[in-house]
């Protein structure tokens, strides 16, 4: 059974969870290439960053054991409404967590008016591809901030 609780971006468990992330988003691209353009490099990273300000509020799974298995940050990006940092720790994987994550945030979009709902994910990410195409997000170009130092990204967006 999972449970969805909206809490801080600082809330220190979903540090926990986005550091978690981090590592595995390590493993999957690895560091930029020897000959990248190291302004190239800052820049995605900058894309990539969550400003706290920008963020309306971030979501946690809790599965039955009261641990949090999973975290998705709902944040705003000029006038839309973006999904960032979806994790569900592997353990949890399969259980609900993330489309239980997801449709909470579709509520907290149609409570602050978004139309729809966009997200950016990488082209290692095929079960995330997955869940969302599962899920009803349609694919759509990939948008800025993303476009200049991530074309290979995989963007969607979900009508609310």
């Amino acid at each position: 059974m999972i449970t969805i609780e909206r809490v801080a971006w600082e809330d220190p468990r979903g540090v926990v969870l986005r550091a978690r992330m981090d590592e595995e988003m390590h493993e999957r691209y690895g560091s930029a290439a020897a000959d990248e353009d190291p302004a190239v490099t800052a820049e995605r990273d900058r894309s990539l960053a969550v400003d706290p300000a920008t963020v309306i509020t971030s979501v946690l799974a809790i599965d039955e054991d009261g641990e949090a298995v999973g975290h998705i940050a709902v944040r705003r990006l000029r006038d839309e409404v973006e999904l960032k940092r979806l994790i569900v720790l592997s353990s949890a994987r399969g259980k609900g967590a993330a489309t239980a994550l997801l449709d909470e945030c579709e509520h907290i979009g149609r409570e602050h008016g978004a139309r729809r709902l966009i997200l950016q994910t990488g082209n290692r990410q095929p079960d995330a591809v997955a869940l969302y195409e599962k899920t009803g997000w349609r694919s759509i170009p990939v948008y800025e901030p993303y476009a200049a130092t991530m074309p290979w990204s995989f963007c969607f967006d979900k009508a609310l």
